[in-house]
């Protein structure tokens, strides 16, 4: 089996760092992560994904990270659920982040030039987004 995800985007707010109540730090953000095509109207529609920080990293990340910077993050997708007080079950997606990378400098912040109607300023990703322009898949290109 298999569970990893890597994601690109900007911080939609400040990292937010918590302590257990055995001390260990837990940092969580959001990540705007924009979708690699265009909608009807020709805009991209973007992804708001949370992600869960522990310990050293997620102190590192509390730090350096802030609105708007770029990073990466390779983790596992977790989701998890709970009964609210109204007893209906809810469900929480995020990613547990195993390795963050800052790839943007703290003063380059929300300086991006790609925006679309979120307010969410996009990253430029270049050739991360070049497979756009490819042919689509069909069944017969799947492996299984």
């Amino acid at each position: 089996m298999l569970n990893r995800i890597v994601l690109i985007g900007r911080l939609t707010r400040d990292p937010e760092l918590r302590f257990t109540p055995n001390g260990h730090a837990v940092c969580s953000f959001t990540l705007a992560v924009d979708r690699p095509f265009t909608n009807q109207e020709g805009n991209r529609e973007t992804d708001f994904i949370n992600i869960v920080v522990w310990n050293k990293q997620g102190e590192n990340c509390a730090q350096y990270l802030a609105k708007g910077r770029l990073a990466a993050v390779d983790g596992r997708l977790q989701i998890r659920s709970y009964d609210g007080n109204d007893g209906q079950r809810r469900y929480v997606t995020e990613v547990i982040a195993d390795n963050v990378r800052f790839l943007s400098s703290r003063n380059e912040g929300n300086a991006s030039s790609n925006s679309n109607n979120t307010g969410y300023e996009s990253p430029n990703l270049g050739a991360i987004n070049s497979f756009e322009n490819t042919a689509p898949l069909t069944s017969d290109d799947l492996p299984f």
